[in-house]
């Protein structure tokens, strides 16, 4: 399973009564792929894994994939307590993934080779490959990146922690592996674009882009001008349209998630509001999106 391109996160969309609205999520699937994204991955950090059920998880996958039909690679998120991982990796095995994403455990500090030990276990409850998500309190030496690099069945390693040096010393213990030649990293932060030009500094070119889900034209025409090293196109988006997102986005806890399903509502697909603990973006916030997002698609030619 290799991947090129920029990957979608989508969000996940709730009907007016709370619940999973499978129509929607797969209109807003499709409208994805069918404009150029990499790979899909469901029920994840932007598609609010923290707060859906297991069941939903594993119909949210299925719809996915269902919608996809094999044109991308699907992957499902697993993660939390050990025992709840393992059956949220199987259930996503039997909705027809392609992978799955690992998150952390939560809640508890682990050392090293307590974190070697759940990757182990969660491993061993499916055949799917794994992508590792390093964030919170699962941060990983270069030696236990390695050691996990290793296991069978860990094809990635995603990076949410944002130490730059750190990650470098990481990409290069992992490559010292034999039979590493085609592990993946991936940049996971927030607006994943504002560090795209420095992990892609340390071998770390592969990104998730929440802003694709509500707004492709922006998120591609930045993929290209960093891979064709545009460097005024890409400066140009960063100062006028990643940067104030960033912006507005830190402004509130949880925004990172709140504000992409509202570009998407903004755009035409109505995909309801958060779940808490999160909370919906204020009418001037919205207003404030609204406004960004139309300067960066006028910036791009969109």
């Amino acid at each position: 399973m290799k991947f090129h391109g920029v990957l979608f996160f989508p969000v996940t969309p709730f009907a007016a009564d709370g619940s999973l609205d499978e129509e929607r999520l797969a209109q807003h699937i499709e409208s994805g792929v069918a404009a150029g994204a990499g790979g899909v991955f469901v029920a994840c950090g932007t598609g609010e894994f923290h707060a859906l059920s297991a069941e939903e998880i594993e119909r949210a996958t299925r719809v996915a994939v269902e919608t996809t039909a094999g044109r991308v690679p699907v992957l499902a998120a697993a993660g939390g307590p050990s025992p709840v991982a393992r059956d949220q990796a199987a259930r996503v095995e039997r909705a027809g993934a392609d992978g799955i994403l690992l998150l952390p455990p939560y809640l508890v500090s682990a050392p090293q080779q307590g974190l070697v030990r759940y990757v182990e276990e969660v491993i061993a409850a499916t055949d799917l490959p794994v992508v590792f998500y390093q964030r919170g309190a699962a941060r990983l030496t270069a030696e236990t990146a390695a050691e996990i690099a290793a296991l069978p069945g860990v094809v990635g390693l995603k990076d949410g922690i944002g130490d730059i040096e750190r990650m470098h010393r990481v990409v290069r213990a992992v490559r010292a592996v034999p039979g590493t030649e085609d592990f993946q990293f991936f940049n996971g932060l927030p607006t994943a674009e504002m560090t795209a030009p420095a992990y892609k500094g340390v071998g770390v070119e592969l990104y998730s882009s929440a802003v694709f889900a509500f707004a492709p034209e922006i998120a591609l025409a930045f993929h290209r001008a960093l891979a064709e090293d545009d460097d005024a196109l890409v400066s140009r988006l960063l100062d006028e349209f990643y940067g104030p997102l960033v912006a507005l986005r830190d402004e509130v806890p949880g925004y990172a998630v709140s504000l992409v399903k509202a570009g998407v509502t903004l755009r035409g697909l109505d995909v309801g509001g958060v779940r808490a603990p999160l909370l919906d973006p204020t009418p001037e916030h919205v207003a404030r999106l609204s406004r960004l997002l139309d300067h960066g698609l006028e910036v791009v030619g969109a």
